[in-house]
């Protein structure tokens, strides 16, 4: 039996009281997360503790500049917030320098723009619909607007990216700057392989890790340290932290990330977010947290597993990451039917394009889904056969327009979920 919720008014009694209907919305989105098996990759449960450092009156600070060179005075303390957690995000990922004033992933990656390339230069990065980025140089992108973006992607047969290809890529179109990472990639990435690349052409290669930060930190996929001259990443996602953004660098490259940072971009830093971050850098240097990445990447493979034996058709065969994208062509479902199916459900996912998509992108063919959240409440690897058979009822009920059986799915999710508390959430 769980222990009843505590009433909103008394979880947030200062908000309740001058805004009861935002308040009503915010109760109502924990009440949501707490209830639903929250699938989709870049989604995470952060700590109370990096809840708390969110809404500090760090608010209250303006702090253009960095540590000991500011054009506001009063920084005394921002200054060592800021220090503290640029230095764990150097320990943690190995290397010389570390920005944390990013507002979030896109204006890092533009950071890197301005520190290195012009306008007109060309940027190889991994094509959208193949797994990247938009701010990878696709065309939708100011990246791809203002640079030259040329992109690889990954073979038909494997699903994989092939660095034979693109070395021959870089080869013909001399990039300036080469980025390996992306948004929906299962697989591992070669970081020594794309160096190689990147030296024989002289680029700048940049490791954008958003999705996989965490699992790094926690040692379960191979670290860019030793290889890339910048990595960009995010701090939600596997990382558990707030909604921000890092860059990290090797020195020789600290003086112009910096430089574009601020003042090439923004101005004053978020400082409530920066002290978060150094909560999370400082949770992802902890044993319990290895054994979270660990338990990310063991939970995936064994969902994986589990769909592929309910005849789902798994990019590249599988993942060894947090990250699972599937095709539903065989299964004769559009993604965008399957994802408001399973949200429905209480299982949320997103539809997304899978490479060599025959159909438009906001009505893709597959699904991407990812084990982060699940992982972060606890839920074991034995438990991967009950999901992957709710997400084939699903799928296969939205075929057939069956609303019974959706229905049916919701209620044993929400018992689940009952069963698996998660972190920071003040409902049960």
């Amino acid at each position: 039996m769980t222990a009843p919720s505590v009433p909103a008014d008394l979880r947030h009694p200062a908000l309740a009281a001058a805004d009861p209907e935002l308040a009503a919305l915010v109760a109502a989105e924990e009440r949501l997360q707490a209830d639903t098996l929250r699938l989709i990759p870049s989604e995470n449960y952060v700590s109370a503790a990096v809840l708390e450092a969110s809404g500090t009156v760090l608010q209250n600070k303006y702090s253009e500049g960095y540590p000991g060179k500011r054009y506001y005075e009063g920084q005394q303390v921002i200054d060592q917030v800021e220090t503290l957690t640029a230095e764990r995000a150097k320990g943690l990922f190995g290397m010389d320098h570390a920005n944390v004033q990013p507002y979030s992933g896109s204006p890092a990656n533009l950071a890197v723009y301005l520190a290195f390339i012009e306008p007109g230069d060309t940027v190889l990065g991994m094509s959208l619909p193949m797994g990247g980025h938009l701010t990878h140089g696709w065309g939708v992108s100011a990246t791809g607007t203002w640079f030259n973006g040329v992109q690889y992607g990954v073979r038909r047969d494997t699903g994989r990216v092939d660095l034979d290809e693109v070395r021959d890529l870089a080869l013909a179109e001399r990039p300036k700057l080469i980025f390996c990472g992306g948004t929906a990639v299962p697989r591992e990435i070669d970081f020594a392989g794309f160096a190689s690349i990147a030296r024989e052409v002289g680029a700048v290669l940049v490791a954008d890790i958003a999705h996989i930060a965490g699992l790094i930190a926690g040692g379960a996929h191979p670290s860019p340290a030793p290889h890339v001259d910048v990595v960009s990443t995010t701090t939600h996602k596997t990382l558990r932290g707030p909604r921000g953004a890092m860059l990290l660098s090797r020195a020789e490259h600290a003086r112009a990330i910096d430089r574009a940072v601020f003042p090439g971009l923004q101005g004053g830093p978020h400082n409530q977010t920066t002290a978060a971050i150094g909560v999370a850098l400082r949770e992802a240097a902890t044993p319990d947290f290895r054994s979270y990445a660990r338990d990310v990447v063991a939970n995936a493979r064994t969902l994986g597993e589990e769909l592929a034996a309910r005849g789902f058709d798994l990019v590249s065969g599988g993942t060894d990451n947090h990250l699972l994208l599937i095709d539903l062509t065989a299964k004769d479902v559009p993604g965008k039917v399957a994802a408001k199916a399973l949200d429905r459900a209480g299982i949320v996912v997103n539809h997304n394009s899978v490479p060599y998509d025959t159909r438009k992108p906001f009505d893709p063919s597959g699904i991407r889904i990812g084990t982060p959240a699940l992982t972060s409440r606890g839920i074991p690897a034995s438990e991967m056969a009950t999901v992957a058979e709710w997400i084939t009822r699903v799928v296969e009920a939205a075929g057939r327009g069956d609303e019974s059986t959706v229905s049916e799915v919701r209620s044993e999710v929400k018992a689940l979920m009952d069963g698996y508390p998660a972190p920071g959430l003040p409902v049960s």
